[in-house]
Formats: C-alpha cells, structure tokens, sequence
C-alpha cells in the first residue's frame, strides 16, 4: 500500500491509499469510498480481497476525515462528490468502480449523476438511498436524534475494549479500520479526526441531500449492497426504500448481506467477492 495527497479544491487535498495486485493487474479498478465519521481504513479488508483477484484499489479520506485536509465550509453532497471526480481524473483512472458506504453510498451515487464519465459502475453499499427527510420533519429533529457523541479525552484503552467488544466477529482490518478513526494523542486520550462540528455539517448535507431525485440520471450499472442483521426482512423500511431505488434507477441490481452496517468491515472477502463479480459482468464485458 502506497499513500499520496492529491489536491481536489482549494485549500483541499485528500489522502489516498493504492493498493496494487502482486502481478499486473488484471481486473478494472477500484475506488473505495468511506461512511460518515469515518476512514479510508475501513474498506483495507475489502482492498486486499480485490487486489487478490487482480483489481487495483484506492481507499481515501473524504474532506474532513482521517489523514485529509478539514476545510471550513461546504460539506454537502454534491461538493463531495464533486472532490470524487477531481479525485478520479488526477489520479488517471478510465471508469473505475466507485463504491461507497452508507454517507459515501449517497456520495457516489451524486458522483455517477453529476459526473456521468467518471465511472463505469457504483456500488452502493448500505447507503445510497439514504433520505434522511423522509425520518426527519425538519433538521433540528434530525440533529437532535442524530448528533454524534462527544468522545475527546476519552482514553484509548477504552475505546478499543469497547470495540473490540461489540465486534467480536470482525477481523482484525475492521477493528483497526475502526480505529483509525481516532486521533490518539500523547497522553493516550483520543479525538475523532472528524470534528463535532464537521460532523454536523455533513450531517446537514446528508439530510439535505434527496437520493430520490437522483435515481434516473444515473446512467452507469449499479450493485445496491444493503445489509440487515438478520434475514427476516424486519427492516421493511429500509427493504422498500432499497426496492424503490432498484426499481428507479435505470441498471440496478440488489445482493442483500447479513451482518453490521459496515458490513464491508465486517465481511470483507464476501463483498469484495460481490463486487468482483459484478465488476466482472457489467463492466469489463
């Protein structure tokens, strides 16, 4: 793994880690898109598995998060997606597949409609039809339910435990993916790279941001990757908000995972090998 900044905007740069096949790649890249809060680190499972099966891969840190410049200002949706696409063309790529987690699922679904030559495919995984009005009557509302917690000072040692212990099926790539979250600091307290304050903000774009209204200008093939806890079909919301964007969007198909909502951290040699099979079939056909 090789990392690089690469200047997006003013006073923007993003930190971008390549992953290369040991052999010359064989299969179309990758670009791994992170959620809300978190980072690049996240999708390392996922990379290894894809460049195992020949794919270069590139993980970053979106504006604000991990290793990446924090602006003040614009966080929304479509100033994200926008970055994705300077993003892409710097780094030379041909229609790579974009994939994008919960908040980034929503990122590079913006992505494909607003910059139609800059990918060959999207996968959305747990997010991309996230429509946060539709839970929320107006913003106060959704902050309110929604603000994260306030975690600065709090020791290291304890945030790992906890982790570790809600996640016990995880790999190790998704609890250091998890952990990289964190700034840790000389005393051993943390701070999470995304600030309170920044938090809100993109909290503000996702709310603002209508997927719904974005559906039929997405032209590339799209996989939807949701994920529920158990194979039941309890979360008849989120199976009719995924039904209703695979039925909008004009090439989609939906491969339901069980498991997290980081299920790419969780699972990350099941969706890898999803995407490389969708990869496959719709874009280097």
């Amino acid at each position: 793994m090789q990392t690089q900044r690469i200047q997006v905007a003013d006073g923007v740069d993003l930190a971008v880690d390549r992953w290369d096949p040991p052999v010359a790649p064989t299969g179309v890249p990758f670009v791994l898109v992170h959620g809300l809060a978190s980072n690049a680190r996240m999708w390392d499972g996922v990379a290894e598995a894809l460049v195992a099966d020949g794919h270069p891969a590139w993980t970053v840190d979106l504006r604000g998060h991990g290793r990446s410049a924090k602006p003040d200002g614009l966080y929304d949706v479509p100033t994200v997606a926008d970055d994705m696409a300077v993003l892409i063309e710097r780094l030379g790529l041909d229609r790579p597949v974009v994939a994008g987690q919960s908040w980034g699922g929503n990122v590079v679904l913006e992505l494909a409609a607003r910059h139609p030559g800059s990918v060959g495919a999207i996968v959305c995984v747990d997010g991309g039809w996230l429509e946060l009005r539709r839970d929320f009557p107006d913003w106060p509302a959704c902050e309110r339910a929604l603000a994260p917690p306030h975690l600065i000072g709090r020791r290291f040692d304890e945030i790992e435990g906890y982790i570790r212990s809600g996640h016990r099926d995880w790999p190790e790539s998704g609890i250091r993916g998890t952990l990289a979250n964190f700034e840790v600091r000389p005393d051993g307290t943390i701070a999470p790279w995304l600030t309170f304050e920044r938090h809100l903000v993109v909290l503000r774009g996702l709310w603002e941001h209508r997927p719904t209204e974005r559906y039929a200008d997405v032209a590339v093939p799209v996989l939807l990757a949701p994920a529920e806890a158990v194979a039941s079909g309890r979360d008849a919301r989120k199976r009719e908000a995924v039904e209703a964007a695979a039925n909008a969007i004009p090439d989609a198909r939906v491969r339901w995972f069980i498991g997290d909502h980081d299920i790419h951290a969780q699972h990350p040699d099941e969706l890898a090998g999803v995407m490389h099979d969708f990869a496959t079939a719709e874009v280097a056909r």
